[in-house]
C-alpha cells in the first residue's frame, strides 16, 4: 500500500513540476523554476521509493500514462491549447497500453 501512495505522490509532484516548467518560460522565472526542479526532485525520489516493491514497467507505465492524460486535460482546460481528434486518440491509446500493461503484469504474476 505504501508503495503505491509513494507512486500517487510522484505522479502528483510530476504533474505539478511539469505544469511549472511551461510557467517557469525557459527557467527564466525564480519562482516557477524553482517549484520544477524540487518537483522533479521529489517526483523522481518517490518513484524511486515505489520501485522496491512495484516492478519498473508498471511503476513507469501508470507514472507516464498518468501524467500525460493530466498534464494533456491541464493543458487544454487552463493553458488554452487546442486539442483535436487525433491527440484524444493518441492520449486513450497510452491510457490503454497502460491498462493492457497492468493486465499483462498481472497474468504474469499467476503462471
Amino acid at each position: 500500500m505504501t508503495a503505491w501512495l509513494l507512486l500517487a505522490g510522484a505522479i502528483v509532484t510530476e504533474i505539478i513540476a511539469t505544469t511549472f516548467l511551461k510557467i517557469a518560460d525557459g527557467f527564466t522565472k525564480p519562482g516557477p523554476s524553482i517549484i520544477v526542479v524540487v518537483g522533479y526532485v521529489v517526483s523522481f525520489w518517490m518513484a524511486s521509493l515505489a520501485m522496491k516493491t512495484i516492478p519498473l514497467s508498471i511503476t513507469y507505465a501508470i507514472w507516464s500514462g498518468i501524467g500525460t492524460l493530466a498534464i494533456s486535460l491541464i493543458a487544454v482546460l487552463f493553458m488554452r491549447e487546442p486539442i483535436s481528434g487525433l491527440k484524444v486518440l493518441a492520449i486513450l491509446l497510452i491510457i490503454g497500453g497502460v491498462v493492457l500493461l497492468n493486465l499483462l503484469s498481472s497474468e504474469g504474476a499467476t503462471s
